[in-house]
Formats: structure tokens, C-alpha cells, sequence
């Protein structure tokens, strides 16, 4: 059986895309192929890689990559973790399911001294997001 393609998108492919790149991997085991990217390449930030190991994934070996078109087409399902990746994303074929959830970008509170519980809120609402997409997404499977 040919695994589902998973692919979640972000502004820079720093934060929400790659944290919920960690869940869905960590959830989904081997039913999905799961890939990250964003709107830009930047660089996985250490907030995001810190959040993720306070729980136990690992995300460190992650790496920043912009959106390839050719790759894009060949999901199954694109989840937009941005309104900025919503609007900058683009199009897909119809035969794509697509999602949309527009997440607090944990980048605005680093340096501030609630950094870390920004990172940590935001990871645990990507993680129950993750967790019922991939249990809707079960339950549609054959």
C-alpha cells in the first residue's frame, strides 16, 4: 500500500510547518510521508527544536526548504500553518485536499521574557491539530 503525502506549509519553514512536520512524523508513523517547506527558506529556529524536545521529538536534524512546485503536486493533502503561506501558496490541483490554520508565529515573542511559553502554546496547538487531522484522516482511509 503507497503511503499518503503530507505536506505542511509556512511562512519561512522556521517554526509552525516544522513542528507540525515533528508531530505528524512522531503521530502518523509510517501511514504518512510527511514534508515541511515554506514560502522562503530560512533556517529551522532553536525555539521550535527546544519546544519539541521538551516532549520528546526531535526536530534538530530538520532542515529550511521552499516550496517546490513539482513536489507540491504531489500530495495528498497541504496544510497552510499561515495566513502568509495561505495567500503566497501556490495553486494546487483540485485532487489535493487541502487545510488551512492560521497559527500565532511563535518568532514575535523571541527575545521577550514569555519566549518559552509562546513556543511551548503554539506546539501543543499544532499538536492537537496534527493529531485530529490525522485521526479525520483515518477515518476516511479505506
Amino acid at each position: 500500500m503507497q503511503r499518503k503525502r503530507l505536506m505542511f506549509i509556512c511562512t519561512g519553514n522556521t517554526c509552525r510547518s516544522q513542528m507540525a512536520e515533528g508531530f505528524a512524523r512522531h503521530e502518523a508513523g509510517d501511514r504518512f510521508e510527511v514534508f515541511s517547506c515554506g514560502v522562503m527558506a530560512s533556517r529551522v529556529h532553536s525555539g521550535a527544536i527546544e519546544a519539541m524536545a521538551q516532549i520528546g521529538i526531535d526536530i534538530s536534524g530538520h532542515t529550511s526548504k521552499q516550496i517546490d512546485p513539482d513536489l507540491l503536486k504531489t500530495m495528498d493533502v497541504i496544510v497552510t500553518v499561515c495566513d502568509n503561506a495561505r495567500e503566497h501558496c501556490p495553486v494546487v490541483p483540485p485532487t489535493i485536499q487541502t487545510h488551512h490554520w492560521s497559527i500565532e508565529d511563535p518568532l514575535y515573542a523571541y527575545g521577550t521574557p514569555y519566549q518559552h511559553q509562546v513556543f511551548e502554546r503554539v506546539r501543543d496547538d499544532i499538536g492537537q491539530r496534527v493529531r485530529a487531522l490525522l485521526a479525520a484522516l483515518k477515518e476516511k482511509t479505506p
